[in-house]
């Protein structure tokens, strides 16, 4: 936590998708990161010991898709918490590391929130 507030990295290749989702984040109390690929998001989680929930989109470019980012991130920083959101599939909850949670696109903010707190205070989602 940095300053007492849990920190959340955003990642989404949609700048205002983006934008809008560390709105939300901060808006909720948190510290907001972004990163518009895996690649940057690895860099930044490489480069901070801070960050305590990862928020992604599922489809983006780069060397990963959202779905093995949350995959690579479980094996290389178990304890960080996984959202996952996609405008473009359905994703099953049992094809993402333990722990995770699901969001279709559009989601609604007050349930991003919520899981968010859920998920940062409990340990789990």
């Amino acid at each position: 936590m940095f300053n007492g507030k849990a920190v959340v990295l955003v990642v989404d290749d949609s700048a205002i998708i983006r934008l809008s989702a560390v709105d939300l984040i901060e808006s909720a109390g948190y510290l907001a990161l972004e990163a518009g690929c895996a690649d940057d998001a690895i860099q930044i989680l490489e480069s901070r010991t801070d960050i305590d929930l990862v928020f992604t989109d599922v489809q983006m470019p780069g060397t990963m898709d959202g779905i093995k980012l949350c995959h690579y991130i479980r094996k290389r920083w178990p304890p960080l918490k996984l959202i996952v959101a996609s405008g473009e599939a359905i994703i099953e909850e049992s094809n993402l590391p333990d722990g995770s949670r699901f969001f279709a696109k559009p989601y609604n903010d007050n349930a991003i929130a919520d899981a968010i707190g859920r998920m940062l205070s409990s340990g789990t989602a």
